[in-house]
């Protein structure tokens, strides 16, 4: 799924009031990992459907997560996520949307 998403750059909406995040979308893999930037991390997709993947991750020293994306269209995504990173808890909701180009 994550493979047929528009590429290029992103806007993340956080349903928390989190200021807004932009992300370079080459893959779509980079909206796995939002609080885990780090390289190194194993992933195991729970479910690859059509429309929504979902996968796990541990990232050896710095936690896990677990992220859902619902794709509603190839350039918006929902985006659900929990785990821990540095030791502390951290749980989103956002929603995605393609804005341009990657600069």
């Amino acid at each position: 799924m994550l493979d047929s998403l528009e590429k290029g750059e992103w806007q993340l909406r956080f349903r928390d009031g989190s200021p807004a995040r932009k992300v370079c979308v080459r893959t779509g893999r980079e909206l796995i990992q939002l609080r885990h930037s780090a390289g190194g991390c194993n992933r195991f997709v729970v479910e690859d459907g059509r429309n929504e993947v979902t996968v796990q991750y541990t990232c050896p020293g710095d936690g896990y997560g677990r992220t859902n994306v619902r794709k509603e269209g190839p350039s918006l995504v929902q985006i659900d996520s929990q785990g821990i990173v540095g030791g502390r808890p951290f749980q989103f909701s956002a929603e995605a949307r393609r804005t341009g180009s990657c600069r």
